[in-house]
C-alpha cells in the first residue's frame, strides 16, 4: 500500500487503493488504521497520502552509515561538481540509494531521490557493490574489471546520457558514486570517489 501511495503524490481514495491492490475496501480500512496511527499515512478529506512518519523511519536505516556519509558526500559533490550518492545492497538482487547530495555551486547537475531502487547488477554503484564482494561465476565482466582496478563505471544504465563512477565502501555492501552528464576526466573522478569511499569506511 505504501508503495502504491508513493506512486500517487496526488493521493488516493479507499476505492482507488482497493482497485490498485486488487482487494476489498474493508481490507484497505484495516491497513489504513495502524498506518495512520504511526503517521506513515495521512488523510486529507477522502484522500490518503504518505505521512511524515516514514521520514523518521527512514532515518533509522543504517543510521551510522548515513551519519558518516552525509558530510563526505556533500564535499565530494562540491569538489566534482557532480551528484554524489551512497547506495546500499537490499537483499540478493537489488540496490537502494540511501543518500544523495547535489553540488552547491554547479550550473547544472543530475537530481534523483533517496529510495531509488534498481537491480544491483547495473549502474556504477551496483557494479561497485558487487565488486566489493567475493567473485561469483555468473557476475558481469564489468564487476571483475571493477574489482581489479578498485572502481566501477557505467554510462546510460539508469539515466540516458548520464555517466557515473563508484567505489565500494569496505565490506559494508555499500558504494559511493558520482554521476554527471557530459565529458569528464573519468579516472580523476574515480580517484576522488575512491578517497571518499575509503574515508567513509575508516569512519565506520
Amino acid at each position: 500500500m505504501l508503495r502504491v501511495l508513493a506512486e500517487h503524490p496526488e493521493g488516493m481514495t479507499v476505492s482507488e487503493l482497493a482497485d490498485a491492490l486488487g482487494t476489498h475496501r474493508a481490507g484497505i480500512y484495516r491497513l489504513l488504521g495502524p498506518h495512520l496511527a504511526e503517521r506513515f499515512v495521512r488523510r486529507r478529506d477522502d484522500r490518503y497520502f504518505l505521512g511524515t512518519g516514514l521520514v523518521e523511519l527512514a532515518s533509522r536505516v543504517r543510521p551510522r552509515l548515513q551519519e558518516a556519509a552525509g558530510p563526505l558526500l556533500q564535499a565530494l559533490a562540491d569538489e566534482l561538481h557532480a551528484t554524489a550518492a551512497l547506495t546500499v545492497r537490499d537483499g540478493e538482487d537489488a540496490a537502494v540509494v540511501l543518500d544523495v547530495r547535489s553540488p552547491r555551486h554547479a550550473d547544472m547537475h543530475i537530481a534523483y531521490r533517496p529510495g531509488l531502487r534498481h537491480p544491483v547488477a547495473i549502474a556504477a554503484s551496483g557494479i561497485a557493490i558487487l565488486a566489493g564482494a567475493p567473485a561469483r561465476r555468473t557476475e558481469r565482466a564489468e564487476v571483475a574489471v571493477a574489482r581489479e582496478r578498485g572502481w566501477a563505471r557505467s554510462t546510460g544504465e539508469l539515466l540516458p546520457g548520464a555517466s557515473g563512477v563508484a567505489a565500494p565502501v569496505g565490506d559494508t555492501d555499500a558504494a559511493v558514486s558520482a554521476v554527471w552528464i557530459g565529458e569528464r576526466d573519468e579516472p580523476a573522478m574515480a580517484r576522488a570517489v575512491i578517497a571518499s569511499a575509503r574515508a567513509l569506511a575508516d569512519a565506520l
